[in-house]
């Protein structure tokens, strides 16, 4: 499960990364800002993530 969850985490990062890379092209002044991954922050929303990943992968997670 954990392993799941942090390739879950690289693909949602992967996709920022994509997305700050188009707005630098672009010339958005935001887009210089450091990426934000806090090891021990609380997170919103957890409960419905595992059940979307639950619902995604089903069998993988108890």
């Amino acid at each position: 499960m954990v392993k799941l969850l942090w390739l879950a985490i690289i693909n949602i990062e992967d996709k920022r990364a994509r997305e700050r890379a188009v707005k630098r092209h672009n010339g958005d002044e935001h887009a210089f800002a450091p990426a934000r991954l806090v090891e021990g922050q609380r997170a919103a929303g957890w409960r419905e993530a595992l059940n979307e990943l639950a619902e995604a992968y089903p069998g993988r997670i108890r």
